[in-house]
């Protein structure tokens, strides 16, 4: 009997903690660690200075611009021996060269401009003729005191290149010109009119030019020559001087750039000389460019009419920038 109580007990024990462990509460199981378990220090807060290097831009204002154009013109004919129609074999071929260089700050301004033009043509069994010859170089200072008006002083020079001759039925005769035979040197103050960057006009009412032969074959004791008394190779002149100069784009690829030069000597007044200088250049590419110059010239120390000359030309001419 004790024994099958005995049995009886074991069993309800072991029954027991069985239905003890399926109920029981798994989240009492589980270990919380402590809210202070580790031990966290707020840091201490400190502002400091700190200096960061900078590298210079190192930008620097230009108030310079700048242009400059190289040209090659050339023309060739040629006619066989038998041709009716009538013609001369002939080459020509002409450079150019144009540099501006201007100076702009506030209401100062300098400008530099040399214009330099050299060609020879070549006709069958004729020598070598100049087609064009020019060396000009003009220099100008302005201190502007209205929108469209400034004070200005310019030095200019005028000569050419090469030997000219004088040519009668197609033989070559006495030289007539050279370089700085004659020169030009030629100052300038007064006012200038610039309403635009395409045009502008001086009124030089203080202007002094001094004419140069250098060329002692060119000095007569009885002629003058160029206005210089004979036997002398210098002259001072004071005159009034009015200088047109217009460079203005007719079009996407015509320009016309011309200047006018008037001078007047207050001795002579009724004197006065005048020239034109004008080109008219049409671009049929980028670098390939039809020109056409013209010059006018009037100055009755130099000869009785007016003198013009023409050139008609195709060519290469670089510009830069473009």
């Amino acid at each position: 009997m004790k024994k099958s109580y005995f049995f009886i007990t074991l069993i309800l024990a072991i029954l027991g903690n069985i239905a003890f462990a399926q109920v029981k509460d798994l989240d009492e199981l589980r270990q919380v660690p402590r809210k202070d378990g580790l031990k966290v220090e707020e840091p201490t807060l400190e502002v400091k200075g700190v200096v960061i290097p900078q590298k210079t831009l190192m930008l620097e204002v230009d108030y310079w611009r700048r242009w400059t154009s190289f040209g090659i013109n050339a023309n060739q004919a040629s006619f066989s021996d038998n041709w009716n129609g009538g013609g001369v074999n002939s080459i020509s071929v002409g450079i150019l060269f144009d540099h501006k260089a201007e100076y702009v700050k506030e209401d100062k301004s300098f400008t530099s401009q040399i214009d330099l033009r050299y060609g020879k043509v070549k006709n069958k069994d004729q020598s070598p003729r100049k087609s064009n010859d020019r060396i000009f170089w003009d220099n100008k200072a302005a201190l502007k005191f209205s929108k469209n008006w400034s004070f200005f002083a310019s030095l200019a020079l005028e000569t050419q290149f090469d030997v000219g001759y004088s040519y009668s039925n197609d033989v070559r005769g006495d030289v007539i010109s050279n370089f700085m035979a004659p020169g030009y040197i030629t100052e300038s103050i007064g006012l200038e009119y610039k309403p635009d960057n395409s045009f502008s006009l001086r009124f030089g009412t203080g202007t002094a030019r001094q004419t140069i032969i250098l060329d002692e074959s060119l000095i007569n004791d009885s002629t003058a020559r160029f206005g210089v008394e004979a036997g002398k190779n210098f002259k001072n002149e004071l005159a009034f001087q009015v200088v047109g100069n217009l460079d203005k784009n007719l079009g996407s690829n015509l320009n016309l750039k011309a200047r006018y030069a008037f001078f007047a000597n207050y001795e002579h007044f009724n004197k006065a000389s005048h020239r034109l200088d004008a080109t008219l250049t049409a671009r049929v590419s980028r670098v390939v460019n039809v020109s056409l110059n013209t010059v006018v010239w009037y100055d009755k120390d130099v000869a009785s009419e007016v003198q013009a000359s023409e050139n008609l030309a195709l060519g290469i001419m670089y510009k830069f920038p473009r």
